[in-house]
């Protein structure tokens, strides 16, 4: 069975670096992307099984970036989870009208983090090339 793969999105490169290594550590297949622009461009190439986005980035807002996907019958179904600094009940309120499946308030609990992602992946996901 090929493993899960996971795009993480955030201009912040420690961030991605920490996920990243920790996702890999459970045996996610991670891709990285700086922005927005690089995710739509990664998308076609590296279709991911789901998406952690942050709200703060720059050229694009994560809510925005995550309507963006959800328009694109394509990519529509791909499960997008907000990983953010802002816990505010309103910044969670925005991020799941735009679509996205949860909302994580950093620092984040990683367990929960996980559990929460091969949740939303139907098993059968991974088998897919």
């Amino acid at each position: 069975m090929s493993k899960l793969k996971i795009t993480i999105v955030d201009d912040d490169r420690d961030t991605r670096d920490m996920l990243s290594a920790a996702l890999e550590e459970e045996g996610f297949d991670v891709t990285s992307a700086a922005n927005g622009l690089r995710l739509i461009a990664s998308l076609q190439l590296h279709r991911p099984h789901a998406i952690l986005l942050d709200v703060n980035m720059s050229w694009i807002d994560g809510f925005e970036l995550c309507r963006a996907v959800k328009k694109n019958e394509h990519f529509r179904d791909i499960p997008i989870i907000f990983i953010s600094g802002r816990g505010d009940p309103e910044d969670k309120r925005r991020g799941m009208e735009a679509g996205a499946a949860d909302y994580f308030v950093k620092p984040l609990d990683l367990e929960t983090l996980v559990r929460r992602i091969r949740a939303l992946i139907p098993s059968r996901s991974a088998e897919e090339p």
